[in-house]
């Protein structure tokens, strides 16, 4: 990834929120067949590393030898950078389009896990996080279904674990542009419909003006 120092993230809690945030990550991998990626919920696990799984029929745990490294990515808040949001625009016109955006790059080794036991705690896990995401006065629980119905549906997945060696994070926000045109964009995405990337922009100003 083309990482700028100044987009570099660094912040642990700012790359954790991002992951959290964003659990719809793309898996890739180098294979004997080429390079292929997935699109799986993945959840941080309690000790640091990422869980998931995916269905039986996916030849990814097939292509894919245990102990491999893979890429597994997270994309945050995004969008168009239009120059007229710069209020400098109009003085100089020494602007182009450009586009902020939050990702991480998290490396690691990908083990594939085909035992019931484990698979039925990498659902539980992804469940408990996702229904309590919704709020639900009565949230949905494994145990909700027929037992059989459960085994076989755990029997046609299969979960992985992949032990993290190497993040990459980058926050693209705009912090090479002076603070009124920082202001200026904030305001244009907000403008334009995309406030929840206004509003990781807008932290950003408050955190840095925490003692």
């Amino acid at each position: 990834m083309y990482l700028p120092e100044h987009f570099r993230e660094i912040d642990a809690a700012e790359i954790a929120a991002v992951i959290d945030a964003a659990p719809l990550a793309c898996v890739v991998a180098n294979t004997d067949a080429g390079l292929i990626a997935n699109h799986i919920p993945v959840l941080a696990g309690g000790d640091g590393a990422l869980i998931g799984h995916v269905a039986l029929a996916n030849d990814m745990h097939r292509l894919i030898a245990d102990g491999q490294e893979v890429l597994v990515i997270f994309r945050g808040e995004q969008g168009y950078v239009s120059p007229n949001f710069y209020p400098s625009k109009a003085e100089h016109h020494r602007h182009v389009p450009t586009w902020n955006y939050q990702v991480v790059h998290v490396h690691g080794d990908i083990t594939f896990q085909h035992g019931e036991r484990d698979k039925r705690a990498i659902v539980g896990l992804l469940t408990r996080a996702h229904e309590r995401r919704l709020g639900a006065a009565r949230p949905w629980r494994m145990a909700d279904a027929p037992a059989d119905y459960m085994a076989g549906m755990l029997a046609n997945i299969v979960g992985f674990r992949i032990a993290i060696h190497r993040v990459l994070a980058k926050s693209k926000l705009s912090q090479n542009r002076d603070p009124r045109d920082y202001a200026g964009v904030i305001e244009g995405l907000r403008a334009a419909g995309n406030e929840a990337l206004a509003e990781r922009m807008a932290r950003s100003i408050s955190d840095a003006s925490e003692p």
